[in-house]
């Protein structure tokens, strides 16, 4: 009864303070036909804001002149990267390291986030920065991240993302999350649906306006969204995640979501060029409270290309051939982790 309390509370206090936020903004957004807030187009949440936050920064919001620092670093560090290879250098030593992507196929931002004024070093409303796990859900999300990390029986045994189900580090949503490149969102509404485009693994996530939840037997891959109109705000509720989903992985950023876990999010256009996205989790499995976060999506230029993520995934039968050579050997395959496409 107490998590219970403590959810309604902290959801009180959410809806109130959007609610204030609301009403600090002049801004009409244009309408449908059906005279619906217009949140149409193609989106991006593209950032050096994370998640969760990192241990270079100490506070959750950072000055306008350490942002500008900040994106320095990150201009030089990108230079040096797209800097040709040494032909000279030859094969790294054994056991050594041989990179991943090249930088080339990168897109995880340049600069810091702003959202309401101010430049964000993490996503969420935690003074720490981080999630609030409970000691039980702290356990099931290390005991679930070590398992998809050295478990090489099988493709099923690989997680989600590995195997092109669906995009890694929750890009897909609910929540829609910044990942390492493909951060991109196409919004298309009619009057009974609002469709999600994500350019990540050309995920597609439908949410029936005003619907009744599908049976809890039935658990779809990006959960099941419910949407409704707040005034001029999206609010959609998505339940019955699929248990194969609980972990979105995305190398130091992943987290867990129990397949019960309840996921809130609110869409407001509050510019020609933004809007304003804003989910809860209420997951009291996992967590030892709700909790919160916000960031803000920008009109992006140009269209969503199909990301064929298994036409090229030679990955997965290289990680399995090298665990049953391995195996041949006599050896136990070592740990490994990471979304590869």
């Amino acid at each position: 009864m107490k998590y219970s309390l403590a959810a309604v509370v902290t959801c009180v206090v959410w809806a109130a303070a959007i609610s204030s936020a609301d009403a600090q903004t002049s801004y009409k957004p244009p309408r449908t036909a059906d005279g619906k807030p217009d949140l149409q187009g193609v989106w991006t949440n593209v950032s050096l804001t994370t998640l969760l936050r990192s241990p270079q920064f100490k506070t959750n919001v950072v000055s306008a002149d350490d942002a500008e620092r900040v994106a320095q670093r990150r201009a030089v560090a990108m230079e040096r990267s797209l800097q040709p290879t040494d032909p000279k250098t030859g094969a790294p030593p054994k056991g050594g390291n041989v990179g991943g992507y090249n930088s080339f196929y990168g897109d995880a931002g340049e600069r810091l986030a702003k959202v309401k004024g101010e430049y964000r070093t993490t996503w969420l409303f935690e003074d720490n920065g981080q999630l609030p796990y409970s000691e039980s859900g702290r356990r099931i999300f290390d005991a679930r991240l070590a398992s998809v990390r050295n478990n090489f029986d099988g493709p099923e045994a690989r997680p989600m993302a590995e195997r092109c189900v669906v995009g890694f580090g929750s890009t897909s949503g609910p929540p829609m999350i910044n990942v390492l490149y493909n951060n991109h969102y196409q919004i298309v509404q009619t009057r009974d649906a609002v469709m999600i485009h994500v350019e990540m693994n050309h995920d597609a996530r439908i949410v029936r306006m005003n619907g009744k939840r599908v049976p809890q037997s039935i658990r779809k891959w990006m959960g099941d969204s419910i949407g409704r109109w707040d005034g001029d705000t999206l609010v959609v509720e998505t339940t019955n995640f699929n248990p194969g989903e609980e972990l979105r992985t995305n190398f130091d950023q992943s987290f867990y979501i129990s397949k019960d876990g309840k996921v809130t999010e609110r869409f407001t256009r509050i510019s020609p060029t933004e809007i304003s996205y804003e989910f809860i989790v209420d997951d009291p499995q996992t967590y030892s409270k709700v909790w919160r976060a916000e960031m803000v999506l920008n009109a992006a230029q140009g269209n969503i290309y199909e990301y064929a993520c298994h036409e090229g995934n030679y990955a997965l039968p290289g990680i399995l051939a090298g665990a049953r050579k391995a195996e041949s050997e006599g050896k136990v395959a070592e740990g490994g982790g990471g979304e590869i496409e």
